[in-house]
C-alpha cells in the first residue's frame, strides 16, 4: 500500500537471545477497568503499550477516571463502582473488541446512556451475543445492522440508561460458543444485578476475569466450564491494588514459532503468562515435537501463572488441533499456522470457526497467505488442513487486511522463506505488539521497515 508502513523480509538464520515480550493485553484490559472501579489509585506495572490497550484507558478517562501512564507504569484514580460517569462523545473503541464487548458489560449497570463507536473493522464484528444476554437480564442495549447480514447485530452499541429504581436481574447463560469477552461482560454486569450471574460455556475460555474477581474479594466460584457470582451480600467495593502484568502469551507466539523453524535458532522469552486457558498452542507445539520448555516462575497476585519460555530449533510433525484446544489457543493459530507450514507431514486445525469474526476472516486469510508462500492448503469452513512445505516456501507479498495476527504471522514465514518478502499495512500490529520488527532483529532476524 502506497504511504503505509510495510516490512521486506529476508530469510535468516540463527536468531538467538532472551527478549521480552510486551504485556498481556487481555489481562491488561481487565486490570484497567478493575482499577478503575477500585475505591482509590491503583499501580499497574510492566503496563503494555498496544493500541487495544490505549482504547480502553481512553474510554474510562472519558469516564472520568484519572489515568496517568509513564515507563510501562500506569497509575489509575480508582472512582469506585459507582464512580464513572456520563461521556461526552461516543467513546471510541478503536480496533479492539474485547474494550467494546466488557465496557457493554460494564455500561450496561449505569445511570447514563453511552454510545460505543469502533473502527471499520470492529464494526464488522458481531455483537448479538453480548447483546441478547444483557437484554434478557434489564439492560437498555441495542447494536446496528449492516445490509446483507440479517439475524446479526453490530457495532455501534447504544445504552440508554437505567432509571431509578431499576437494577439489573439475575443471570443464567448458557453459551453455544466459549467466548471469554461474553463471560466477561456478564460477571461484570454481575457486580450491579439483585441476584446471582451464572455462565455455562461449552468448555473453559480464558479466566483472567475470574481469576481478578477472586484476588479482589468478589464472591465468585467456578465449577469446570461455568462460573457463578453472587453480589448479594457482599460489600460492593474493593481496595486499591498494585499489580504487575505478565508477558503475552499471545504475542510470544510468534517470536516462539520463528526459533522453533528458523534454523540454529535459541531463543528465551522471560516472565510470560502461562495461565493453562492461554497454554493450548504450547501443547500443540509439543504434539508438533517442538522444543519448547516451560520454566515456572511464580504466580501474581490475581492468581496467574508466569513462567519463561525457550524455544530452539525443531524438526516439526504435522499434528490435529481441534476441540477445547483449540479454545486455548484461538488467537495463536495463525502462528499455529507457520508452524504447520513448516513442517513435515499434514497438520489439520478443527473447530475453529471463531476465527471467521476476528479482525479479519483468519482462517480465509492464512489460507491466502500460506498459499501465496507456496504451502498446499485447504480451507474448511471451521479450519484449515495444511500441507508441510519446509524448504520449499518463497518469498510473496501480503496484505495484512489491518490484523495484526496476520501481520506478524507473514513476517515470520519470510523468515524461512527463498527470496524477499513484503508485508504491506503492518501498523496494525500496534494494537498488540509495538516494537514487533524490533525484537526480531534483535534476535537476528533480517526485517527492514519502510513507510512512515
Amino acid at each position: 500500500m502506497t504511504g503505509a508502513r510495510s516490512w521486506r523480509v529476508r530469510r535468516s538464520g540463527g536468531l538467538r537471545g532472551t527478549v521480552r515480550v510486551p504485556g498481556d493485553k487481555s489481562i491488561a484490559h481487565r486490570a484497567l477497568l478493575f482499577a478503575a472501579l477500585a475505591d482509590g489509585e491503583c499501580t499497574l506495572d510492566e503496563f503494555p503499550g498496544g493500541l487495544d490497550n490505549v482504547a480502553t484507558a481512553d474510554a474510562l478517562r472519558a469516564m472520568g477516571v484519572a489515568i496517568a501512564a509513564r515507563d510501562g507504569t500506569v497509575l489509575v484514580g480508582g472512582r469506585g463502582l459507582r464512580g464513572l460517569r456520563m461521556a461526552a462523545t461516543p467513546i471510541d473503541c478503536g480496533n479492539s473488541g474485547t474494550t467494546m464487548r466488557l465496557l457493554a458489560g460494564l455500561l450496561a449497570a449505569q445511570q447514563f446512556g453511552t454510545r460505543l463507536v469502533g473502527d471499520a473493522s470492529l464494526s464488522r464484528r458481531p455483537m448479538r451475543r453480548v447483546i441478547e444476554p444483557l437484554r434478557a437480564r434489564g439492560a437498555h442495549i441495542a447494536g446496528s445492522a449492516l445490509p446483507g447480514k440479517e439475524g446479526e447485530l453490530y457495532p455501534p452499541l447504544s445504552i440508554a440508561p437505567l432509571i431509578d429504581g431499576e437494577r439489573l436481574h439475575a443471570l443464567d447463560l448458557s453459551t453455544g460458543v466459549a467466548s471469554a469477552q461474553v463471560k466477561s461482560a456478564m460477571l461484570l454486569s454481575g457486580l450491579y444485578a439483585d441476584g446471582p450471574t451464572l455462565v455455562t460455556e461449552p468448555t473453559v475460555s480464558r479466566d483472567h476475569t475470574e481469576r481478578m474477581l477472586d484476588a479482589l474479594g468478589v464472591p465468585i466460584e467456578r465449577v469446570g466450564p461455568a462460573v457463578a457470582l453472587d453480589p448479594r451480600g457482599w460489600r460492593g467495593a474493593w481496595d486499591p491494588f498494585r499489580w504487575s502484568v505478565p508477558g503475552d502469551l499471545s504475542a510470544a507466539a510468534f517470536p516462539l514459532v520463528a526459533a522453533l523453524v528458523v534454523p540454529d535458532s535459541d531463543v528465551t522469552l522471560p516472565g510470560v503468562g502461562t495461565n493453562p486457558t492461554r497454554t493450548g498452542l504450547l501443547e500443540a507445539l509439543g504434539d508438533m515435537r517442538g522444543r519448547v520448555a516451560t520454566g515456572a516462575r511464580g504466580t501474581t497476585p490475581y492468581g496467574e501463572p508466569i513462567g519463561d519460555l525457550r524455544a530452539a530449533t525443531s524438526a516439526l510433525r504435522g499434528a490435529l488441533v481441534a476441540g477445547e484446544r483449540i479454545v486455548r489457543a484461538i488467537d495463536e493459530v495463525p502462528a499455529l499456522c507457520v508452524a504447520a507450514a513448516c513442517a513435515e507431514g499434514r497438520t489439520e486445525i478443527a473447530n475453529a470457526s471463531e476465527l471467521r469474526v476476528k479482525e479479519s476472516d483468519r482462517i480465509a486469510a492464512m489460507a491466502s497467505v500460506l498459499a501465496s508462500f507456496g504451502a498446499s492448503v485447504e480451507e474448511r469452513p471451521d479450519g484449515l488442513v495444511i500441507e508441510g512445505a519446509r524448504g520449499r516456501l518463497r518469498g510473496a507479498r501480503i496484505d495484512s487486511r489491518g490484523d495484526h495476527r496476520i501481520a506478524m504471522s507473514a513476517c515470520v514465514l519470510g523468515l524461512v522463506a527463498e527470496g524477499d518478502t513484503e508485508v504491506d499495512d503492518v501498523a496494525c500490529v500496534d494494537t498488540s505488539f509495538p516494537g514487533f520488527a524490533a525484537l526480531l532483529r534483535s534476535l537476528g532476524a533480517e526485517v527492514e521497515e519502510h513507510g512512515p
